[in-house]
């Protein structure tokens, strides 16, 4: 499957989550501090408003060449940047999760069908602007497809619901997490911990 491909059903299996979130699961406790309202606000912002925002901002240059190097970027900011990025992210969740009211998947089934509808008229090549600086579509949209996956994983353990994902989307994402373990130096003990050879530190993670 092509990156657009994995990010196409990672979106319909994200929209066929929220769709079985009972209503009354939405002030939940969802992940930290988050509501599951909020939950699945950030993921629509984070893996499916981004995608059709950011193909309608071309980059006029490539900063990053791959998906790992994203996510990577964010280990080199400064404390004070963290902070700021975490409250910033918190802000936009709450809002997105307020305005996707009470019925969210009638709101998040449009998104996600705008958003793989721009990936299809994209090409692979095409420059995307980003958090991170101008990627090509086929390199960025990977880390849509982890939000999506990842944060959909968080919302189907907060509320009871079945997250049905393809091997090749699971693929996709564990692929990305482990790459992204071996640019950051946690390549060796994420592989040790794979397979067998030993466990990894309470609260470990790789972004």
């Amino acid at each position: 499957m092509t990156a657009q491909d994995t990010f196409t059903a990672a979106a319909r299996a994200f929209t066929g989550l929220v769709e079985t979130v009972p209503a009354d699961r939405l002030s939940a406790p969802g992940l930290g501090e988050w509501t599951v309202r909020d939950l699945i606000g950030h993921t629509v912002s984070a893996g499916l408003a981004a995608v059709a925002d950011g193909l309608g901002r071309p980059a006029a240059t490539e900063d990053l060449t791959t998906p790992e190097s994203y996510y990577a970027l964010a280990r080199t900011a400064g404390p004070d940047v963290l902070e700021a990025a975490v409250a910033a992210s918190a802000a936009d969740a709450g809002a997105w999760g307020a305005r996707l009211g009470e019925r969210p998947a009638d709101h998040v089934r449009p998104l996600a069908d705008r958003a793989v509808a721009a990936v299809a008229a994209a090409g692979p090549d095409a420059l995307v602007t980003t958090a991170g600086g101008g990627m090509r579509l086929a390199c960025w949209l990977p880390t849509r497809t982890f939000e999506l996956v990842v944060h959909g994983m968080d919302v189907a353990n907060a509320t009871g619901a079945r997250l049905g994902l393809p091997v090749d989307v699971l693929a996709e994402a564990a692929g990305l997490a482990a790459r992204l373990a071996a640019v950051t130096g946690d390549g060796r003990r994420v592989l040790l911990a794979l397979t067998g050879r030993s466990g990894l530190p309470e609260g470990f993670s790789v972004v």
